[in-house]
């Protein structure tokens, strides 16, 4: 047998009992997986209020059409468009010449009434001692009593026709009726304007207060009613912009339910709103908040807190004292601010997992962290540091 053989043949069965003495040892376990983390919310209670978001149209708190009571040319226009203006305050001059005139004729015929009123009055008073002593009949002194009572009614005819030419003359300057904002010019000088004419020479809205009209389904009536057992002009109302954005003045309901409209079987309520800064402007569409009801131990979950079942049911993921994950079946119902009012299958104090529920499995252990809404980190985040 060649050496080299024979030196090999040791070193082999050495590393053969080397590898059986390494397969006979025990393996080590892997090391054992952490609980899931996942963020939670322990639940609890507070009053709630549950309303209903309903579109609405802002209108003017008054509105007035400025139309003439005289015709006339149209002078000057002393407003400017789309300013605010005062109850009185001039708006249109119309050529008042016509009027002045007819006012000057008019105090003449007034003035001719009275001399001719004193002359019949004189008259009678002549003719009474005459009469008496039987120097004149008792029919002509009786004509001129009569002479002198229709020259006293022609005086009072006078003087209502004189009121009335001054009354035109007066409304030859056409003055606003009530405070607030003009709109544009919608006639120019030197039209013609008159009594009769349809179409106003300007419009005066007054919007530091408005209404916002909205439209309820009928059915609900009977909710608003309840919740506003007090009277429904306690109940608070929160007007929202088109950016879902609410105003900073609430409103209060002024009526609502007079009547239903037979075509779309919604009743009107309408909400009176302070408009300070005119931020509401008639016409606009906006959405108001109404309450309908009232919980006193209200319960919100987030709405990512809830899952839905194959079927459609709401389930939510809670946690133990343990930290041992179950998953329940609840009862959600509103949404207030992207949180589900609970009405049934969690209670105060429980914990309900938010975020981090597809880690989760019925049984296993959690590991817990308090869960802080979008807005709280995001406020935290930008925080200064020092």
């Amino acid at each position: 047998m060649h050496p080299n053989r024979l030196l090999k043949t040791p070193l082999v069965t050495m590393a053969a009992l080397l590898g059986l003495a390494a397969c006979s040892r025990p393996q080590e376990a892997p090391p054992a997986a952490p609980p899931p983390s996942v963020t939670v919310l322990k639940l609890q209670a507070a009053p709630v209020v549950l309303s209903d978001e309903l579109p609405g149209r802002v209108a003017a708190f008054r509105t007035a059409d400025i139309r003439p009571q005289v015709g006339g040319i149209v002078l000057r226009r002393l407003f400017e468009q789309g300013a605010d203006v005062k109850a009185g305050q001039k708006l249109f001059q119309l050529n008042a010449a016509p009027f002045q005139a007819e006012t000057d004729a008019a105090a003449a015929a007034l003035q001719s009434a009275q001399a001719t009123a004193n002359r019949a009055g004189v008259q009678a008073e002549r003719l009474k001692p005459l009469m008496e002593a039987d120097a004149i009949s008792r029919q002509a002194y009786d004509d001129a009593v009569a002479q002198r009572e229709q020259a006293v009614a022609s005086v009072a005819q006078a003087r209502a026709a004189l009121a009335r030419r001054r009354l035109d003359l007066a409304f030859a300057s056409i003055d606003a009726p009530i405070a607030g904002r003009i709109g544009a010019e919608l006639v120019t000088e030197g039209a013609l304007v008159g009594a009769t004419d349809t179409a106003p020479m300007a419009r005066v809205e007054q919007i530091d207060k408005v209404y916002v009209d909205v439209r309820q389904p009928a059915a609900r009536l009977a909710a608003l009613h309840a919740a506003g057992a007090s009277g429904v002009d306690k109940l608070p109302v929160t007007i929202l912009g088109a950016d879902g954005k609410a105003y900073a003045q609430a409103g209060r309901i002024v009526f609502s339910g007079t009547s239903i409209d037979a075509g779309t079987g919604d009743a009107i309520i309408r909400v009176l709103v302070d408009n300070p800064q005119r931020a509401l402007l008639p016409g606009m569409f906006v959405r108001a908040r109404i309450a309908r009801a009232q919980q006193a131990h209200g319960l919100l979950v987030p709405q990512q807190a809830v899952l839905r079942a194959g079927d459609g049911q709401a389930q939510a993921w809670v946690l133990d004292q343990a930290n041992k994950a179950s998953l329940r079946p609840v009862t959600v119902g509103d949404v207030i601010d992207h949180q589900y009012v609970v009405s049934g299958g969690l209670k105060a104090g429980e914990t309900v997992v938010v975020e981090g529920q597809e880690r989760l499995q019925a049984g296993s252990v959690a590991a817990p962290k308090t869960w802080r809404p979008a807005a709280v980190q995001a406020s935290a985040a930008a925080a200064p540091t020092h």
